[in-house]
């Protein structure tokens, strides 16, 4: 049986030194929020699963020979809730997001949903003017509007793609109204089985933008053998170690000055999701701030 006696902030770090808002580089803003999902719900339980996952890893990183927890990692209060219309929730992920950008944090964002990642980026935008965003997605997310929202979960792209410099990894599911806009606006997409044939292309597109990159994750990304535990599966998504080695080689050609992962929805009879999840987000600022060759501050 699972043991559940660990503090449940990011990691399980019982070292305040570590941990408090006032020492750490990085803030984990939890986002519990799918209001706007369209499919199957639950992705609101996404971070308190992550987090929990988080506090039974290991802290050693293998690859690196680092224990990356040690630049400090502060869990912030959930922001935002269901009862919020997805206009307020991005406005308050903006505003705490800004908030503890100010402080010179990175920080992490843990949907929720897709739709978290607008305010976030926003924030991010204001900060790095100049900032690119690198999207991991199984879809496009590029409608103008669905269901009646600008601020839907399908439409997070749109409000920067054709404005700022961005990057599409692992699509593999749009509408057609998706791709006439990708066409028009000559959007740099690489879809999945493109990826999963030649990585290194993916990696020469990054060189493209801007030298600030945000990287948002919606962890439908991933193909589903690997990741069922999504609100919307697509088939053939990419697999752990190219994504590890395109987000390795990310942090060293350009500087990763923020990112977010989404739409974990928790399987009551699977943890492992949980897991890759969790994973995932520490092997990121394993990359980002140990990784030999990586983009300096």
């Amino acid at each position: 049986m699972t043991s559940h006696t660990r503090p449940q902030g990011f990691g399980g770090i019982e070292d305040p030194a570590l941990t408090s808002l006032e020492r750490a580089r990085i803030v984990m803003l939890p986002v519990p929020y799918d209001r706007t999902a369209s499919y199957m719900k639950g992705t609101a339980k996404g971070p308190g699963a992550l987090i929990e996952a988080s506090a039974h890893m290991e802290l050693f990183d293998d690859e690196l020979g680092v224990e990356p927890h040690t630049i400090g990692i502060h869990t912030a209060p959930p922001v935002s809730g269901n009862d919020d219309p997805p206009e307020v929730m991005a406005r308050k992920v903006e505003e705490a997001t800004a908030r503890y950008l100010a402080m010179g944090k990175m920080v992490v964002v843990l949907g929720g949903e897709h739709s978290v990642s607008i305010g976030a980026i926003r924030a991010y935008e204001k900060k790095h003017p100049r900032l690119s965003v690198i999207q991991l997605d199984a879809h496009g997310d590029l409608r103008d509007t669905y269901e009646g929202s600008d601020h839907n979960h399908a439409c997070i792209m749109r409000r920067f793609a054709g404005r700022i410099p961005t990057l599409q990894l692992g699509i593999r599911s749009m509408s057609k109204e998706e791709a006439d806009f990708i066409r028009e606006k000559r959007l740099m997409v690489i879809p999945a089985w493109e990826f999963i044939k030649r990585p290194a292309g993916a990696l020469e597109a990054v060189d493209r933008l801007t030298d600030e990159i945000y990287l948002t994750i919606d962890v439908d990304y991933f193909d589903p053998a690997i990741m069922p535990a999504t609100g919307t599966p697509e088939p053939g998504g990419p697999g752990w170690y190219e994504t590890l080695e395109f987000i390795r080689g990310l942090c060293q050609r350009k500087r990763l000055v923020g990112f977010d992962i989404n739409e974990l929805r928790p399987l009551a009879e699977d943890v492992g999701p949980d897991f890759l999840a969790a994973k995932l987000v520490y092997k990121v600022l394993a990359y980002r701030f140990f990784a030999p060759g990586r983009r300096p501050d």
